[in-house]
C-alpha cells in the first residue's frame, strides 16, 4: 500500500428532516448566498424549508447553475458575493451546484484572474469562503470532498480543480428529496459514483485489502440497488442506501493509498463539452471501451473484479475478462443508460475533434500508468463507436 495522509473535515447531516438543522449548522450572523440549479428545488419545496431554516439571517440567492456548471454563470455569483459582501455560501442542489458553490468560494478573493484555479488545478487557492450543502441529487460525491469541474463556454474547457479550502463544512443528506427526481437523473445517480469507484479500484495491485473490500462492497450495493431506484422511486431504504453510497464513493476513504486512473473521466469532460453527453453517460460510453483497450495494464485487477464483483469463475483469463466487461456494460444499459457513440448519434468523425480537446487540455498522458497518450485515447474512442 503506498504511503498516505487521509483527513476529510466535512460534517454529514443524514436522513428524513434534516434541514431545520440549518439553523445551527450555520453562524448566526452570517451573510448568506443560497445557490442553487432549476425550478426543481422551489417545485419541490426544499428552498422554502432551506429559507425557513436560516431565519432572520440576511439572505440572497442565485439560480440558475448548470448541469455543467459554467464558468461564466459562476462569475456572476461572484460578482454578487463581493458586490453584496456575502461571507457564507449554501449550495442546495446536486454536484453541479456543489461544484460551481466551489469554485466561487475559492473565487471571490483570489487575487488574480480566477480562471487561474482552472489552470493551476486549485494549486493556487490559499483561501476559500466556508460555505455548506444541501443535498437533492445524489451522483457525484462533490458534499464530501475537495474537488470541483468546471466548463468554460468560450474556450470549451472542462478542467477540474481540488483544494483542502473547499471542503463542504457540512452537507445535508435527505434522501427524501430524491423521490421525485426525473429516471434519467436516478440512473446517472448510479453509473457516475460506480465509475468514480471503478477508477479508484481498477487499476492494478498495492495490497490495500480494506480499500478493495470497501470498493467492491460499495459497487455491489449499486449493482443491487441500482434497478430497485428505477422502480420504487419512494422507497426510503434504497433511497439512502444510494445517496449514501455516492458520497462514499468520492470521498477519499476508498482511494487513500491506492493508485487512481480517471482517464475515463477526462475522455468523458470532452465529449460532454463538445457534445452536450451528460456526464455520467459519458463515462458509460468511455469505460468498457478503456478497460477492454487497457485489459494487459489492468489484468490482475480485471479478475479480482470479475471474481469478486460479479462472481465470474469460470474460463480462462481472457473469457473472464471479457465477460466482466460485458456485464459492466450490460448494467449500465440495464438502468437506460447507452454505452456506444453511435447511440448519441456520432460517430468515427467526432474522434479527431476530441482528440484536439484532449491535446489542447493537456490530456497526452493519463491514466494510473500515464500511458494513455492521444493514441490510445483514440483506440478506446474507435472501441465506444
Amino acid at each position: 500500500m503506498h504511503n498516505f495522509e487521509f483527513h476529510n473535515p466535512t460534517k454529514i447531516v443524514f436522513g428524513s428532516e434534516t434541514i431545520p438543522r440549518l439553523a445551527d449548522l450555520l453562524p448566526g450572523d452570517a451573510r448568506v448566498l443560497i445557490l442553487y440549479g432549476g425550478v426543481s428545488a422551489e417545485k419541490n419545496g426544499t428552498l422554502d424549508e432551506v429559507r425557513a431554516a436560516l431565519g432572520e439571517r440576511p439572505v440572497q440567492e442565485f439560480g440558475g447553475i448548470e448541469p455543467n456548471p459554467t464558468y461564466e454563470t459562476l462569475m456572476r455569483a461572484v460578482e454578487q458575493v463581493r458586490r453584496e459582501k456575502l461571507d457564507f455560501l449554501l449550495a442546495v442542489g446536486g454536484g453541479s451546484v456543489i461544484d460551481g458553490t466551489k469554485f466561487v468560494a475559492a473565487a471571490v478573493n483570489f487575487p488574480a484572474d480566477p480562471w487561474e484555479i482552472l489552470l493551476s488545478h486549485g494549486r493556487k487557492v490559499d483561501n476559500a469562503l466556508p460555505f455548506g450543502s444541501v443535498l437533492t441529487l445524489p451522483a457525484t460525491g462533490s458534499e464530501m470532498n475537495s474537488g470541483s469541474v468546471i466548463t468554460r463556454r468560450e474556450t470549451q474547457a472542462k478542467l477540474a480543480f481540488m483544494s483542502p479550502h473547499v471542503f463542504p463544512q457540512f452537507s445535508i443528506l435527505d434522501p427524501t428529496k430524491t423521490y421525485t427526481l426525473p429516471p434519467r437523473q436516478i440512473a446517472n445517480g448510479v453509473v457516475d459514483p460506480f465509475v468514480h469507484i471503478i477508477e479508484q479500484y481498477l487499476t492494478y495491485p498495492v495490497g490495500g485489502m480494506a480499500q478493495d473490500r470497501f470498493a467492491e462492497g460499495l459497487l455491489q450495493t449499486l449493482i443491487e440497488i441500482g434497478p430497485q431506484a428505477l422502480a420504487t422511486p419512494e422507497n426510503a431504504e434504497v433511497r439512502a442506501n444510494l445517496m449514501w453510497v455516492a458520497t462514499l464513493a468520492l470521498n477519499g476513504l476508498i482511494g487513500a493509498g491506492v493508485p487512481q486512473d480517471w482517464a475515463t473521466h477526462m475522455i468523458g469532460h470532452e465529449l460532454t463539452v463538445a457534445h452536450g453527453i451528460d456526464h455520467a453517460r459519458t463515462l458509460a460510453i468511455v469505460l468498457p471501451s478503456l478497460l477492454n483497450v487497457q485489459r494487459e495494464h489492468k489484468r490482475a485487477k480485471l479478475l479480482q473484479y470479475a471474481a469478486r464483483v460479479w462472481q465470474i469463475t469460470d474460463g480462462d483469463e481472457k473469457q473472464r475478462i471479457d465477460e466482466a466487461i460485458h456485464r459492466t456494460a450490460q448494467f449500465f444499459e440495464s438502468l437506460g443508460v447507452d454505452t456506444r457513440l453511435a447511440a448519441y448519434g456520432l460517430g468515427r468523425e467526432a474522434i479527431d475533434p476530441l482528440l484536439a480537446q484532449l491535446e489542447a487540455h493537456g490530456m497526452t498522458a493519463i491514466g494510473e500508468h500515464h500511458n494513455i497518450d492521444l493514441a490510445v485515447s483514440r483506440k478506446i474512442l474507435e472501441g465506444a463507436l
